[in-house]
């Protein structure tokens, strides 16, 4: 499996790095200008401590990059986080980057495309554009991270919903729900 990650500006980059690292499939890595400020301010980390996790990385602003067309394979796009800016764009249409770009491409190819949308409280304009993308087969995930598992700690968290995202994509995860949890 072919899978292209997208890390953009909004806060949460924990959550993208956690993907990157447990996601066993192949993996392309497109951070976005803001995603990059981000990832260094909430982790201290940059793109080359994600290089060992990808096969390659693409710049955002490359639309000349393969994933621009459908020609080229890829099975899933995630974007996670992603920001309200990225996911407005993409319900209107947009393709002005890369990862914009790719997503159309997801979207008219009928692949899967899941956003992890990191933002709280939502706009009523956010929640139509949320819908649209449903209504056009994008899967929409507010990160939100499950407590069926009582975790300890920020990372347990992280674990947990990537799991979640790790099951949509059809791999077998640690992740199961386990109801004694909850007695």
């Amino acid at each position: 499996m072919r899978v292209i990650i997208g890390i953009t500006g909004a806060s949460g980059a924990i959550f993208g790095v956690d993907f990157l690292r447990r996601c066993p499939a192949e993996k392309f890595l497109i951070l976005t200008k803001w995603g990059r400020y981000v990832l260094k301010e909430e982790t201290g980390l940059t793109e080359h401590h994600l290089a060992e996790h990808v096969k390659r990385s693409f710049s955002d602003e490359d639309l000349s990059a393969c994933f621009a067309s459908g020609s080229s394979p890829f099975d899933a796009l995630v974007i996670l986080p992603c920001s309200i800016s990225t996911m407005a764009k993409l319900a209107c249409g947009l393709g002005d980057t890369l990862l914009t770009r790719a997503a159309q491409v997801a979207l008219k190819e009928r692949r899967k495309l899941i956003i992890g949308l990191r933002e709280t409280p939502l706009s009523t304009i956010s929640l139509e554009q949320a819908y649209k993308l449903s209504q056009a087969g994008a899967i929409v995930v507010p990160i939100s991270p499950p407590f069926y598992h009582r975790p300890q700690t920020i990372e347990e968290m992280v674990e947990q919903f990537t799991g979640k995202l790790l099951s949509l994509l059809g791999f077998e995860t640690a992740f199961v729900w386990k109801p004694e949890a909850l007695e």
